[in-house]
């Protein structure tokens, strides 16, 4: 393969991710998924995934490419390459299998970006297709194909969706003044990306603190139409009585608690269209288990320190996000956005990965990857 060939290639993989992007947040528990048709040189045929139970994105790309049955090759897709940016599926589930639309289709070519680490699909969709007679590639772009499914690539291999800690915090490590006061830490283009972040997110979490103190509307605000499953934590139920939580015209609000916590508030919750969950033992744990029987792929945790620490030591978190404002508040008693964590060497702190950061306005964003440790922290 020739160098020209190869950036061919990468752009039409870069296409394919474009094309899955815009499913962003709304495909759990299934991956993104974008593709391409290639015929000539040209593009004649994109598609990408929309949901569980839709079609997958190459029956949709071969669905686009133009059909003319005078013509002696009636479907350009005969004799095409196709791009997709995930190993298509090689068995019967909401849908029939992507390999045997390609096949039936006559397509040459398939140049897949990552191989799928579902163990019902893994190598067996590449194999489907060689065994056809088709010429397939793997790996094209696969740094960025990995990273852009990493929350399906996470609740595959962990049965647990994938867990992203954000927080805002000033240059002195303060998420809010001493009083308790946190409105507004960063300039309005950080804030505007967070709405996107929950855009892209299944759910997001937060303690009964942040719900008291801040009465949050855990909204996208408008930047998309999809907003996450809001998510309240509080073993002892004590929140206000009405929040902007409750109101769940917009969108969908769960209340998970301790077994009996406040039965009577529970009905005015409930009342309120919030759903309540009891849990014999509340923990980050056990609410990541129940959104991973939800069919959740990425949940965003945008609480308090002392429930990020038992979120992170848990191992509910795998990715934090930071955005730092230039700015000091000081002060001994003003909260921190990671509480106890049981370390008292600095030997013994968590060592983050893959870091990378970027300016957002006047603000800095920090991204990395994290391993948790388990063990229990209160919140209420």
């Amino acid at each position: 393969m020739t160098p020209d060939q190869n950036d061919f290639d990468r752009s039409m993989m870069q296409r394919c991710l474009e094309l899955a992007r815009h499913a962003m947040g709304r495909t759990a528990p299934n991956p993104l998924v974008g593709s391409v048709i290639v015929q000539a040189g040209q593009i004649v045929g994109e598609g990408f995934h929309l949901g569980a139970g839709q079609p997958h994105a190459e029956v949709l790309a071969l669905r686009s490419v133009p059909f003319d049955p005078t013509d002696p090759q009636p479907s350009r897709a005969q004799g095409a390459t196709v791009y997709v940016n995930l190993e298509p599926c090689n068995h019967y589930g909401r849908t029939p299998p992507c390999t045997e639309a390609l096949i039936a289709a006559g397509v040459a070519k398939v140049v897949v970006g990552m191989v799928d680490p579902d163990p019902r699909v893994s190598g067996s969709g590449l194999n489907r297709l060689r065994q056809a007679g088709i010429e397939v590639v793997v790996g094209v772009e696969e740094a960025d194909c990995q990273q852009l499914n990493e929350a399906f690539v996470h609740r595959v291999l962990h049965q647990r969706p994938f867990g992203i800690l954000k927080y805002a915090m000033t240059l002195d490590g303060k998420i809010a003044a001493t009083g308790g006061h946190s409105a507004w830490v960063t300039s309005p283009p950080a804030r505007t990306e967070v709405h996107h972040l929950r855009a892209a997110c299944d759910a997001v979490i937060v303690g009964g603190n942040t719900v008291r103190r801040d009465n949050p509307h855990l909204t996208t605000h408008h930047v998309a139409a999809h907003n996450p499953l809001r998510v309240v934590m509080s073993r002892s139920l004590d929140l206000p009585t009405t929040a902007n939580l409750w109101q769940t015209e917009q969108a969908a609000t769960v209340v998970f608690t301790a077994s009996g916590a406040r039965p009577e508030f529970q009905r005015r919750l409930r009342d309120c269209g919030v759903e309540v969950v009891e849990h014999a033992s509340l923990t980050p744990a056990s609410v990541m288990a129940d959104l991973y029987d939800r069919g959740h792929l990425s949940v965003l945790w945008e609480c308090g320190g002392t429930l990020a620490a038992a979120a992170i030591t848990q191992g509910a978190v795998q990715k934090i996000l930071v955005f730092i404002a230039p700015k000091i508040i000081g002060g001994q008693q003003a909260p921190s956005p990671v509480g106890d964590l049981g370390l008292t060497a600095m030997t013994q702190a968590l060592a983050l990965e893959r870091v990378q950061w970027r300016s957002i306005g006047p603000d800095l964003a920090i991204e990395s990857y994290l391993i948790g440790k388990s063990n229990q922290a209160d919140f209420s």
